[in-house]
């Protein structure tokens, strides 16, 4: 088994990697990788939740943080604390969603407010595993405009 098999996994960089919600099995892959850290932000009901994640995690080693980010109604201080987490940290991280998604839009405004990664190429990788609906495209706007950044010019 191989981490590419995790559903929409993604290399983001040497420090991050992210995915759809991976199974207990591939958790002990995440680990294997040399990740520290896991960074959930499905909400419990959520499909293929894994009602013991963070105890699996932690059993494996890795530091669990769970940020449960209603697909429906993202906010701000869901993005800003995993921005803070990354920010805080040189560990090698994972951060898994449903499919990616949640995830994917949390680390498009990441690099780009935070790391400075050219928006046009950010945006590029988050639509390679979807492109926003009108909820997340209005949630990305509103926090790329507090940072001066036209979210429809990229």
């Amino acid at each position: 088994m191989s981490l590419d098999k995790i559903n929409n996994y993604l290399r983001i960089d040497d420090r991050l990697n992210t995915s759809g919600q991976p199974t207990a099995a591939e958790i002990g892959l995440i680990a294997d990788d040399g990740c520290q850290t896991l960074i959930n932000l499905i909400t419990p009901d959520s499909k293929n939740a894994i009602p013991n994640e963070g105890e699996i995690a932690t059993e494996l080693g890795m530091t669990y943080v769970h940020i449960p980010v209603v697909w429906a109604e993202p906010k701000v201080s869901d993005w800003e604390q995993y921005a803070a987490l990354l920010a805080a940290s040189e560990r090698k991280t994972h951060a898994p969603c449903v499919v990616n998604m949640r995830v994917s839009a949390f680390t498009f405004l990441n690099r780009v407010i935070h790391q400075s990664v050219d928006p046009a190429g950010a945006k590029t990788v988050m639509n390679d595993i979807w492109t926003p609906n009108a909820v997340w495209e209005e949630f990305i706007d509103e926090i790329l405009r507090k940072h001066d950044i036209d979210y429809y010019s990229i």
